[in-house]
């Protein structure tokens, strides 16, 4: 099965906010059934990559290829936007997105947060949707919570809530941008074990996170950016038990106090 292209590929990303180049030219694959997570400090350009990989911001050149398929683009540059909506909807549909501040939408409940983007976006059909979802947030632990709203949920229940909704899209791959940062220490322990199980499932993930354990616990593959370039990478037992470059050991330091 080694010609089963990765779900997702990028080659030579740049990114840059007017002046500032975010990202120097990044290479990143995720193989089906791998957790790649990306390391490195604040500003480094993990979140921007993430959310690049995801067409939720445009990049200014280099590929962005999902299971094989390169993304359109239309114009140059600055100027660079994806040149096909159709794909840009699928591409989308197929990488679940997991936020840090978890945007449950408050007037739902949490069932009706679950269901909302695979009955709206994708038309599929409540009744099995509603059933799917009721198995997501029983698999996450809060099969009880469906009928309360997020504001009657603990921080670590909603982000739980909130991988419930990116699961019943079905994804390709799921996308988590710092999932624990916004969690009291206690509550990030719940939301790490829903992602250790899921990744013990074979899941396809990609992991933007400050949690250097969970890194070493989850990951197939470890990537640490510096400054928007890829300063190193490699298996987490390498990547944290022998770091080669003086910058990632030197962060590495740093986040053990």
């Amino acid at each position: 099965m080694t010609d089963t292209p990765p779900v997702i590929a990028i080659r030579n990303l740049h990114k840059q906010y007017g002046a500032l180049e975010v990202l120097k030219g990044v290479d990143i694959t995720a193989a089906r059934g791998s957790v790649v997570s990306l390391i490195g400090s604040s500003g480094s350009g993990k979140s921007t990559l993430l959310r690049c990989a995801n067409l939720l911001e445009d990049s200014q050149q280099g590929e962005i290829l999902f299971k094989g398929e390169p993304v359109a683009w239309k114009g140059s540059g600055m100027a660079r936007r994806p040149g096909d909506a159709k794909q840009v909807l699928r591409i989308r549909t197929n990488l679940s997105m997991v936020f840090q501040q978890f945007n449950l939408w408050s007037h739902l409940t949490i069932l009706q947060n679950v269901m909302e983007a695979p009955v709206t976006v994708l038309g599929r059909d409540p009744k099995s949707v509603e059933e799917a979802a009721r198995g997501y947030l029983e698999k996450v632990g809060i099969g009880d919570k469906a009928d309360n709203f997020p504001a009657q949920l603990s921080g670590g229940q909603q982000q739980r809530a909130a991988i419930a909704r990116a699961l019943c899209m079905e994804p390709e791959a799921i996308l988590f941008d710092e999932p624990t940062s916004a969690l009291d220490p206690e509550l990030e322990q719940e939301v790490v074990k829903v992602i250790k199980d899921l990744a013990a499932e074979g899941r396809t993930m990609l992991i933007v996170t400050h949690d250097m354990k969970m890194a070493h616990d989850v990951s197939s593959h470890v990537v640490f950016l510096h400054q928007g370039l890829i300063e190193e990478e490699g298996p987490p037992e390498t990547l944290f038990g022998a770091p080669k470059s003086e910058r990632l050991r030197g962060f590495l330091k740093s986040t053990h106090g």
